[in-house]
């Protein structure tokens, strides 16, 4: 059996399989990133549910595989040396898993760094931006008197839809064939409207080939599944 026992994160959160790979999240946009990838793939996977609204991420424990303190981060006990390998940011640990199975990762050059691209744009732009505009829409920033910060990122999250509903003109995903710059994006998409309530301030509707896209991602049984794991303890 696999030893995990050199992480310290394992100890506050053990692995009752140690041979599986180590998901530890929580079901946000950033996280599902990941258990939608683990889903899609078919890699075995142990999910370990980190209530960040209790600052678990913040400790140390899960600091010492993550020193940024935030999900996800996963342990994979066969990485590509044999050896365990922990490995920290849903953008790298997308292009891992797709580089590690071979899938939702174009393989000619050219379509390749194009999905790239895409999953970057989700990492600089979409992810910062979109998450701003729920902390001022439904969370702390929405008693704040001055306006000007809400609607700089309302704004600023209509051109983002503005250039993924271009992109997505006469295609059904991303970069043509379904891959990882779909999965990276699905979760932030989703949370408009289910998570922040932003679909009147937004007009999402306006933004019909983006609509068109969240269905069939969300008609996926893996995005299903993973929108919601890891689960929260009962």
């Amino acid at each position: 059996m696999t030893d995990l026992s050199s992480f310290p994160i394992t100890q506050r959160w053990p692995a009752s399989h140690p041979d599986r790979i180590q998901l530890y999240a929580t079901p946000t946009p950033n996280g599902v990133k990941v258990s939608i990838m683990l889903e899609e793939t078919g890699l075995a996977y142990e999910p370990h549910f980190i209530d960040i609204s209790n600052n678990e991420s913040k400790d140390p424990a899960f600091v010492a595989l993550n020193p940024n303190g935030r999900i996800p981060a996963i342990i994979d006990p066969s990485g590509h040396d044999g050896r365990p390998l922990e490995l920290w940011e849903s953008g790298a640990i997308l292009l891992y898993l797709a580089e590690k199975t071979g899938q939702l990762l174009p393989s000619a050059p050219a379509e390749r760094y194009e999905c790239l691209a895409w999953v970057f744009f989700q990492m600089s732009a979409i992810g910062p931006t979109f998450g701003q505009l729920g902390f001022f829409l439904r969370f702390g920033g929405k008693d704040f008197e001055d306006k000007r910060p809400r609607q700089r990122f309302v704004d600023e999250t209509k051109r983002l839809l503005g250039i993924l509903d271009r992109q997505l003109e006469g295609r059904d995903w991303i970069v043509d064939e379904y891959s990882i710059a779909d999965i990276a994006t699905l979760g932030w998409v989703n949370a408009l409207d289910e998570v922040y309530a932003a679909s009147a301030a937004l007009g999402l509707d306006k933004y019909s080939n983006v609509q068109g896209w969240l269905g069939r991602g969300l008609a996926r049984p893996a995005v299903q599944h993973g929108l919601h794991i890891p689960a929260k303890p009962a």
